[in-house]
């Protein structure tokens, strides 16, 4: 196979695949036998009047491979294809006391593919609900306001990214997240997501793929048992002996994988009050905004918006408000969803977004965030959980005290003032707006650097701060609140041996692949301090 990279085509040419790579070798297109694409991603610059064109990495099966490759050899995009590396997990079998992962979002669901691989037969214990009795509870609570503080969008199998736009992206360039790839496909995941540079599942066919990884696990060996929350553990010397389930079963336990997740406030406050090591640590806040997908698509793709052969458009804003010292960005854009209500706690009130893998609801959204920093609330590590408390509470009552959220218009929001009601696109928010000033809902600070924010966008993007353009609050658990400190070469806790705190809610992670491969790494570090 031979390996060309940087192969650009323009973003509306049919041609079969086979016959850009065959012009690119200068070969005929019959001496192409196969094309397997390795990457791909949009280029829709367009600077300098450049048009929108796919950029391919592509392994090429070719007829005289050699001489190819020797006539090509001074073409740095023309190189033979590398092997796959496949991941290795050493057999282990029965060690005695089986580990336990605590946390069936993305950390754990791998932490746990990892171990039962192994054959370590672990006991995965989720808080909340499977997916289909989680999915049922998530839709009565946006029907009827009727809220499960044990089954909901933050709670449950896949964690909250189960109830997003299941965005597969990721910084890191670790080969093991080939691994994940491969084992989301497996689970049924669509099989783009292994070449496109904005890989996404989408919540509809995502609680479909963290179910199969469920069964998968389960035939390797693990149990998982769901309404199982971890209310306490029992340390001896500085080292994990036992789980206390639900405030009733012990759970001998001498290596556990706590993935609890960014929301998991009452663990967080039993690990503290257990005494492990902890930090408080920087998170971000603030509403989302909802336009309608025709202007985003304009607004990246220009006159070729509409075009059957690009996706629906996504966007990232960035803002740096040197008035206030903070930054303020666009986070978990959501092409074609909707805003959905993300509580899971009694009289306080979440934003988040969600998308189906169509992304077809005709309303863009994304969340606009503030930084914020231990310096904003003080205190002890846990005061940021207080802080966010606070302003989801406060949410709760500017939106009528009935889970419907408060919404405000960017042109009244940025003029210090209420009452616009005729918004640019229908808010999508179920159960329901209710108008209010966002400006009380939010702290000062964040306020002013979110005005001047949408200011400089708006000045940028016209249409994009819009008067009319709605906004609704709060967005709260963009990450965890703070930190379970580790060791950085075992993965272990600085302060109990055995415990390994992983993923987003222990705050070394931030989104589905980090956190996946967050898990996946600990689980190979632990097996390596087997040996």
């Amino acid at each position: 196979m031979i390996r060309v990279k940087n192969l650009r085509v323009p973003y509306d040419d049919t041609r079969p695949l086979a016959e850009a790579a065959a012009e690119r070798l200068n070969v005929s297109p019959c001496a192409v036998h196969g094309v397997i694409v390795v990457h791909k991603a949009l280029d829709a610059r367009r600077r300098r009047g450049a048009p929108i064109v796919w950029g391919y990495t592509l392994d090429i099966s070719v007829e005289k491979e050699r001489a190819v490759l020797a006539r090509l050899r001074r073409d740095k995009d023309v190189m033979p294809a590398p092997m796959e590396e496949r991941l290795t997990v050493p057999h282990v079998g029965d060690c005695g006391v089986r580990p336990v992962v605590v946390g069936f979002g993305p950390a754990g669901i791998f932490a746990a593919w990892v171990l039962a691989r192994a054959g370590l037969a672990p006991l995965v214990l989720e808080r909340g609900q499977d997916v289909d009795r989680r999915t049922a509870d998530v839709a009565r609570f946006w029907q009827t306001g009727v809220l499960d503080p044990a089954s909901n969008v933050q709670f449950g199998e896949g964690g909250a990214g189960t109830f997003s736009d299941g965005k597969l992206t990721a910084r890191s360039n670790d080969p093991r997240m080939h691994e994940i790839i491969e084992a989301f496909v497996a689970a049924g995941a669509p099989e783009e997501i292994r070449y496109l540079q904005k890989p996404h599942i989408g919540t509809d066919l995502l609680r479909r793929v963290v179910k199969h990884l469920r069964y998968e696990i389960i035939r390797m060996g693990g149990e998982v048992r769901f309404g199982a929350q971890v209310t306490d553990v029992e340390l001896r010397a500085g080292q994990l002996a036992a789980l206390i389930v639900n405030d009733a079963e012990r759970i001998p336990a001498d290596a556990a994988f706590f993935g609890i997740g960014h929301s998991a406030r009452d663990t967080y406050a039993m690990l503290h009050e257990a005494g492990l090591a902890m930090e408080a640590k920087a998170f971000a806040v603030g509403v989302r905004i909802e336009h309608a997908q025709a202007f985003i698509d304009r607004m990246q793709y220009g006159a070729a918006a509409g075009s059957p052969q690009l996706p629906v458009a996504d966007y990232a804003m960035t803002y740096r408000d040197e008035a206030g010292g903070r930054g303020v960005y666009s986070f978990c854009m959501c092409p074609g969803g909707m805003v959905v209500a993300a509580a899971s706690e009694a009289g306080r009130l979440v934003t988040n977004g969600m998308s189906n893998y169509r992304r077809d609801s005709g309303i863009a959204n994304s969340a606009l965030l503030v930084q914020v920093t231990p310096a904003d609330w003080g205190g002890d590590v846990l005061s940021g959980i207080r802080f966010q408390r606070e302003l989801e509470e406060r949410a709760f009552r500017l939106g009528g005290g009935d889970y419907c959220a408060p919404v405000q218009s960017v042109g009244d929001f940025c003029a210090g003032r209420t009452g616009m009601r005729d918004f640019a696109v229908t808010p999508t928010y179920v159960p329901g707006v209710h108008p209010a000033d966002l400006r009380a809902l939010l702290p000062p600070a964040c306020t002013a650097s979110l005005a001047r924010a949408l200011t400089f966008w708006e000045a940028r993007v016209p249409g994009f701060g819009a008067a009319d353009v709605p906004m609704t609050g709060v967005e709260s658990r963009s990450s965890a609140p703070c930190r379970i400190l580790r060791d950085a070469a075992t993965m272990a806790s600085v302060s109990a041996a055995g415990l390994y705190p992983i993923g987003e809610g222990a705050g070394y992670a931030g989104g589905i692949m980090s956190a996946s491969l967050d898990g996946l790494k600990a689980a190979l570090a632990f097996l390596g301090n087997m040996k």
